[in-house]
């Protein structure tokens, strides 16, 4: 996963829920870590499966999207995770 560029710009497309909702919207972030950053801790976990986030050439779905937050690669601060007693 090193070679994602996180600095590059980026479009996230929420998925929609069984009723055809969204929770937000198409977005463009200015970075791909900052999508990313939205997409896991912003969004309500159920819509993460169908998101796509594209970024450049590359696009990612759900699974990839958390993988890339939770590589060692990943530049911005995490929110902190409640913890499991």
């Amino acid at each position: 996963m090193s070679s994602f560029d996180y600095d590059a710009p980026a479009d996230l497309f929420p998925a929609r829920s069984r009723t055809g909702q969204r929770p937000v919207g198409y977005r463009r972030f200015s970075t791909a870590a900052a999508a990313i950053q939205f997409a896991v801790e912003q969004m309500p976990r159920e819509f993460l499966d169908g998101t796509v986030m594209e970024s450049g050439d590359e696009r990612s779905d759900g699974s990839r999207i958390r993988d890339l937050y939770d590589s060692k690669d990943y530049p911005l601060t995490k929110k902190a995770q409640p913890k499991l007693v």
